[in-house]
């Protein structure tokens, strides 16, 4: 009997550790970015977010919520989506698409501080609004699509906030300061970088693919 009680439980956390990939990316005073990779028809404990979070997702999928009390949401999304997820109560929830979901969940630690806002004169946005679009704004949070086109290049601007950085396409990247010092950047798609601020440079996309990071910019 002891040993098929220890037969079944190896096999539940086996199930489990397939049904979900969960690991640390960042966790600092204002972060704590989770990497999740959650496989279809696979519900998830009840359990709560008792942060704000922005999520990116890196395929597309689709997840039913089940909450205290019964009542169900669904939700979509392409791949490449941020969404922007408040903080909720008791729930399930399980991804009913076909294929594994990898999501970049980008927990937020603290309250918006109003001293804390993007913008000025070398602003990205405003400098290279066709390769730096808003996606959405509140007040903890500004989120940004970026696209660089291969071979292509963003001219001298400031990033004022501190960033988290998922990266949608493999990236070589030359960074140009202002002194004229160079650094070669190299992340895989998949891969979560964070970025402190103040922070200023020329961007130049080294590869012949299409440069795609999603930037979460914090106001906290």
């Amino acid at each position: 009997m002891a040993g098929m009680l220890r037969l079944t439980l190896l096999v539940a956390a086996v199930s489990a550790s397939v049904a979900q990939d969960r690991r640390i990316a960042i966790d600092n005073d204002q972060v704590r970015v989770l990497v999740v990779t959650q496989a279809p028809n696979q519900k998830t404990t009840l359990h709560d977010h008792k942060m704000n979070r922005v999520m990116v997702y890196l395929q597309p999928g689709k997840q039913i919520f089940e909450w205290n009390g019964g009542k169900k949401t669904a939700l979509t999304w392409k791949a490449g989506e941020a969404k922007w997820s408040p903080a909720a109560g008791m729930h399930t929830a399980e991804i009913v698409s076909g294929q594994p979901v990898t999501i970049v969940e980008i927990e937020l630690k603290k309250p918006a501080d109003s001293s804390k806002r993007p913008g000025g004169p070398l602003d990205p946005v405003r400098l290279d609004p066709k390769k730096y679009k808003v996606l959405f704004e509140n007040d903890q949070t500004r989120v940004l699509r970026v696209r660089i086109d291969a071979g292509k290049s963003v001219p001298m601007h400031e990033h004022a906030l501190n960033r988290v950085i998922t990266h949608l396409s493999d990236v070589k990247l030359r960074a140009t300061t202002p002194d004229g010092k160079t650094q070669i950047v190299e992340r895989k798609a998949g891969d979560v970088s964070w970025w402190p601020a103040p922070s200023k440079h020329q961007e130049e996309n080294l590869n012949d693919t299409r440069f795609e990071v999603v930037v979460v910019e914090l106001k906290t």
